[in-house]
């Protein structure tokens, strides 16, 4: 699963890319961390749930989740036509699973915005535009292959020309896709089509270094529109995280400190885009390693499971689960089976947010 870094041009989302990765390859060597491409990197999700485990099970590593980031060519108005790096903008974010777009919410003369103006909704709305005229050009093509596959009865073409013509009348409207709830098979039928607006939101407000709580006017009105979009916001200064960036880990708490932070807001991005992706994490802990795994929200105990190895899913037998609650109570695995608080959950057990698990599987 991944997340794409959007923007207009000059709105920080490079700044903020290059903090992320930056500060990501500063960390301990067991946060694992790589670029894949200039503008690609693999970074960690913060979770202080490894921490508290770690007081009681002391690992020889800690591995937590982590999040691929793409920092996607700046787009113009008229990108869905081809302007400005429009076909590189648009292949690319066809290809995330998530959007994060970074909207700028300061005003600084000597940086220039693309419209002559700073108006974080006037950009929100120049991006969403674009997406979803992307997404009807995209529609409009696949309707008429499906349209004559539909004529020689095949049942799942049909099918796929239905909702085609649903997903248009909803752009019609000018309503994103993703504030469209379509039946699993529907979305399943056009999944292959990479779909732009139907894509989740993470909306991060760019402020200035006397903003950090984003209580200017201008990020009041991002919110009031992430809200009707059903979509979260994250407010960040791009400048004073680049500086954080290059600091060793003592300087970095001085510094977050000195203004007010209890922890770089870069955190809260890597964090908000994995709740976009809709994931949530489960643990194993042992001697070896202490891990957070990435599973889908909704996921079944063996799909779990498969996260860490595909014997692991189709040789399941049980898992046995606990919370960190019950390590905090009972301080060891021993005491929270003696207490009778580990469970054990068979195939249909949906995993929790946060469980500890251990999983037996024969194949």
């Amino acid at each position: 699963m991944e997340a794409g870094i959007v923007g207009l041009p000059n709105v920080g989302k490079s700044t903020l890319f290059n903090a992320l990765t930056c500060s990501q390859s500063a960390q301990s060597e067991n946060y694992p961390f790589c670029t894949i491409e200039p503008n690609e990197g693999i970074v960690c999700v913060p979770d202080d749930r490894l921490e508290r485990i770690t007081k009681f099970i002391v690992p020889q590593k800690i591995i937590p989740a982590v999040l691929k980031l793409v920092d996607i060519a700046g787009i113009v108005k008229g990108a869905s036509e081809g302007e400005g790096l429009g076909n590189k903008f648009l292949s690319h974010i066809r290809q995330v699973d998530a959007i994060v777009q970074v909207v700028r919410c300061f005003k600084d003369p000597d940086v220039i915005h693309v419209s002559g103006t700073v108006d974080p909704i006037a950009d929100m709305d120049t991006i969403e535009t674009e997406l979803m005229l992307a997404d009807i050009e995209t529609l409009e093509n696949a309707l008429s292959k499906a349209q004559r596959t539909a004529r020689t009865g095949d049942k799942d073409a049909k099918i796929r020309v239905a909702v085609i013509e649903k997903c248009m009348e909803h752009l019609a409207k000018d309503e994103p896709l993703r504030t469209m709830q379509l039946p699993e098979a529907e979305a399943a039928a056009i999944s292959s089509y990479g779909l732009m607006s139907a894509k989740p939101v993470l909306y991060v407000a760019n402020v200035s270094e006397n903003d950090l709580d984003g209580t200017d006017p201008l990020v009041l009105k991002v919110r009031e529109q992430a809200e009707r979009a059903g979509a979260n916001v994250v407010c960040v200064c791009a400048k004073l995280e680049a500086e954080l960036a290059e600091l060793d880990e003592a300087d970095r708490v001085e510094m977050l400190a000195e203004v007010g932070l209890k922890e770089p807001a870069l955190h809260q991005i890597a964090r908000g885009a994995y709740q976009a992706l809709g994931l949530e994490s489960y643990f194993t802990a042992g001697e070896k390693e202490v891990r957070a795994w990435t599973i889908p929200k909704g996921a079944t105990a063996p799909q779990a499971a498969g996260v860490i190895h595909s014997d692991f899913e189709r040789g399941f037998i049980r898992c046995e689960v606990y919370t960190l609650s019950d390590l905090e109570t009972y301080k060891t695995e021993k005491e929270i089976r003696q207490a009778g608080k580990l469970r054990v959950e068979g195939k249909k057990y949906i995993m929790q947010d946060g469980d500890i698990c251990h999983f037996l599987f024969n194949v």
